[in-house]
């Protein structure tokens, strides 16, 4: 009897600790095809959640009159059996439904539930009706009196494997082995419970099969062309890949892919030129407002580290703090993107809002540049009033605070609230844009400036580098907009930046599908 107490216990353990893997893996896989914005989760938890739904009913089907001990294990052999192979089949499903979801004009949403189906609902369906089955056959032989004390032991075992299995893919697996490795372990652990289901099922050769099948199968299909690398590195917070951009500039060049989106461009002999417009605009404004010769700078965020790496270039006693919370971009920028190590370069491994409120307030910097993203929107807690105080109480007299934004062309919701967000506490609120002809499609770039201090022109030509020009929104235009939109002020309990944003996170032209 404790025998089999143990391997029910056990069963559900290791059932809802993988269950909740493939989930939190999940959208690490999905984030190179349609990013990791909160529909993506939204997506992937609905999914799993309908799938272990599904398994729920399905098992408990399964777990009739007639599943007795020796049927039990019988079912649960192949139920695990199929969980090793959904979950091995995960990763081509995905590259093979790519072609109709990754492509021009299909909807986000589309995509991200279609995703989302493709991989992950069988595996969720299958671990979903174990528990059913596992539960039963131990509530029937608890000793007289004894029902509720089982049923409670195995309610404290799912939700300790759950939580188990969160830790484990957040900090361990996909840090250590990766995604698509976290899902062939993951059919490993399948494949070897299922070995002892079939060994109590008294089926020694099907549990021998999958105990081989446990360890070669994972390690062979590690080598096939479905579960070649998509990242260059995945790291605990994004899969990073490296572009060769010679072919779009015609020198040598890379870019800086995170999950779905390009982060930026350097080119390898010319650091203090941009490619990209709103990088050389930050520069030539900067420059415009009198940046000092040793300009003092806090950057949130690091992504190719193109500007550091330019003023480190052209201001050598410059003080320029990066705060960029992965540590695997500044390694990879290290290594990949010409970033060298210079004492007026220093990278910080910490979150932004938290590293620079861990400087003590005082006139610090000539300039903070906001350039973080989670998918096409900014985190959130670095767009609060909050934040901007924080910002404020660190800048120099004339000092500005300097944000890149993605937005819609025609219905900037987020963007206007942002600006009135930002006219709370700083005097000189400008939105700059490219004055030449902008590119087809819902999305462009602003730039956003908030100092003591207004720019002293409404149009800036760049000096050096390509030739390009851009003009400031008038303030009483933009002061307008955001009275008539009616957005809120955002601050730490309450700015739904997701919400104010759907409109071009959720469109197949703005989100650049």
């Amino acid at each position: 009897m404790r025998v089999r107490a143990v391997l029910d216990a056990t069963t559900i353990l290791l059932a809802s600790a993988l269950g909740l893997v493939v989930e939190i893996v999940a959208g690490r896989l999905l984030a190179p095809y349609v990013g990791m914005s909160v529909y993506t989760w939204t997506s992937v938890i609905a999914v799993v959640l309908g799938g272990f739904s599904i398994g729920h009913w399905w098992g408990g089907r399964l777990a009739g009159p007639d599943c007795d001990r020796s049927r039990g294990h019988a079912r649960l052999t192949w139920l695990l059996a199929g969980c090793a192979a959904a979950s091995l089949a995960a990763v081509p499903a995905l590259r093979l439904a790519a072609p109709f979801l990754d492509r021009e004009g299909v909807s986000p949403l589309l995509a991200m539930v279609g995703f989302a189906l493709a991989g992950f609902l069988a595996p969720s369906l299958l671990v979903g009706a174990v528990s059913p089955i596992v539960t039963k056959l131990a509530v029937e032989e608890a000793p007289h009196g004894q029902v509720g004390r089982v049923l409670g032991r195995l309610l404290a075992v799912s939700a300790l494997g759950a939580i188990g299995g969160t830790l484990a893919a957040g900090f361990v697996f996909v840090a250590w082995i990766g995604s698509s490795g976290t899902m062939l372990a993951c059919a490993g652990c399948y494949a070897g419970l299922a070995a002892l289901h079939a060994a109590a099922a008294a089926q020694r050769g099907v549990a021998l099969g999958l105990a081989a099948a446990a360890i070669a199968v994972p390690a062979g299909a590690s080598t096939l062309p479905a579960y070649a690398r998509v990242c260059d590195v995945e790291s605990a917070y994004a899969c990073l890949r490296v572009v060769d951009a010679e072919p779009m500039v015609g020198r040598p060049a890379r870019l800086l892919v995170l999950d779905h989106l390009a982060h930026g461009i350097n080119l390898r002999d010319e650091p203090s030129t941009f490619v990209q417009p709103y990088l050389h605009l930050v520069d030539e404004l900067m420059t415009a407002r009198g940046l000092p010769a040793a300009p003092a700078a806090f950057f949130a965020g690091g992504g190719a580290f193109t500007l550091p790496r330019a003023w480190a270039a052209d201001h050598p006693e410059a003080r320029l703090i990066v705060a960029e919370i992965d540590p695997a971009i500044a390694a990879l920028a290290r290594r990949d993107f010409w970033l060298r190590d210079s004492p007026a370069l220093e990278v910080v491994a910490r979150d932004a809002r938290v590293a620079l409120q861990a400087i003590p307030p005082g006139p610090r910097f000539d300039l903070v540049f906001a350039d973080a993203f989670q998918d096409l929107s900014m985190p959130v807690h670095l767009v609060t009033r909050e934040w901007h105080q924080a910002v404020r109480g660190r800048l120099k007299p004339g000092g500005a605070y300097l944000v890149n934004v993605m937005e819609d062309r025609r219905a900037p919701r987020f963007l206007l609230a942002l600006l009135r967000t930002l006219a709370e506490d700083f005097p000189a609120v400008e939105v700059w844009v490219e004055a030449s002809e902008q590119p087809a499609g819902r999305r462009i770039t602003y730039l956003v400036l908030a100092s003591d201090t207004p720019s002293p022109s409404a149009r800036i030509a760049a000096r050096r580098g390509p030739e390009r020009s851009w003009a400031r929104l008038p303030p009483g235009y933009v002061a307008a907009r955001w009275e008539a939109a009616q957005v809120p002020v955002l601050t730490d309990e309450f700015a739904p930046v997701d919400r104010l944003m759907s409109h071009l996170i959720l469109s197949p032209e703005a989100s650049g599908r």
